[in-house]
């Protein structure tokens, strides 16, 4: 019987993997549009010239990290909610329950392909801006690639949330499209962490997308990311993933 049910649970994960790369909008927002946002910014002259207040780097390579979140954000909050809750709506979870694949199998899935999706785009980032801006790579590999997972674990957490407290699709839109904006901030999209004043900045690091940002910016520097950073992360993960847990309705 375990082999049955594993059998059925790779078969949904290839399903939602091509339901997936056949939405232009979503291969769009979460793989395409990061690396086109941090292009666009890296054609604009001064970002690219060397600020002495910012110790001698340059605007885009603080907007690098900022590219990378966005992928996880999108992910998490654009991807996610309308999906989970369209099946539920459609009863597509319901009737998953008689069979030997079980609904949880859809979430398993679902976290799998944007997962892959977000991490995918983030490496695009980090390649685009090397080969384009010159954009220096993170100096400390295994410490920026542990933030990155951390970062994109709270990311699905957070758009599982989302999914558990929205009984249809436009209220997934809806507590979504809320949510969207102020993580877009804490992760410095319309001013990296590292500009911010510097009590917002203290603040906004304990959000998981601001210390997202802080971990990844010291990853890049050659620093092992702090370890307050990477716990911030890591209780925001499990905090947001009790929360999906209890509340979520399959039906």
């Amino acid at each position: 019987m375990s082999g049955t049910a594993t059998s059925a649970s790779l078969a949904v994960l290839r399903t939602e993997a091509r339901l997936f790369a056949r939405e232009p909008a979503y291969l769009f927002w979460v793989v395409a549009f990061p690396t086109v946002l941090m292009t666009v910014l890296g054609l604009i002259p001064s970002f690219r010239d060397p600020d002495a207040a910012l110790g001698g780097r340059r605007v885009i390579d603080l907007y690098v990290p900022v590219a990378v979140l966005l992928a996880l954000i999108m992910a998490g909050l654009q991807a996610m909610p309308p999906v989970l809750t369209g099946y539920r709506e459609r009863g597509i979870l319901r009737r998953l329950s008689t069979t030997p694949v079980r609904p949880a199998a859809l979430l398993a899935a679902q976290l799998a392909v944007l997962g892959a999706s977000a991490l995918c785009s983030a490496v695009l980032v980090v390649a685009v801006g090397r080969a384009a801006f010159g954009v220096r790579l993170p100096g400390q590999p295994a410490g920026y690639v542990l933030a990155l997972v951390l970062a994109a674990a709270a990311a699905l957490a957070l758009g599982a949330l989302v999914c558990a407290v929205s009984r249809t699709g436009k209220a997934a839109q809806a507590i979504g499209s809320a949510v969207f904006f102020p993580a877009m901030f804490t992760a410095g999209v319309w001013a990296p962490v590292q500009t911010m004043p510097g009590l917002l900045r203290h603040l906004v690091t304990y959000t998981p997308f601001g210390a997202g940002s802080a971990a990844l910016d010291q990853a890049v520097r050659g620093d092992w990311p702090g370890w307050a950073h990477l716990g911030v992360l890591a209780l925001w993960t499990v905090a947001l993933t009790a929360g999906a847990v209890r509340w979520f309705r399959w039906e």
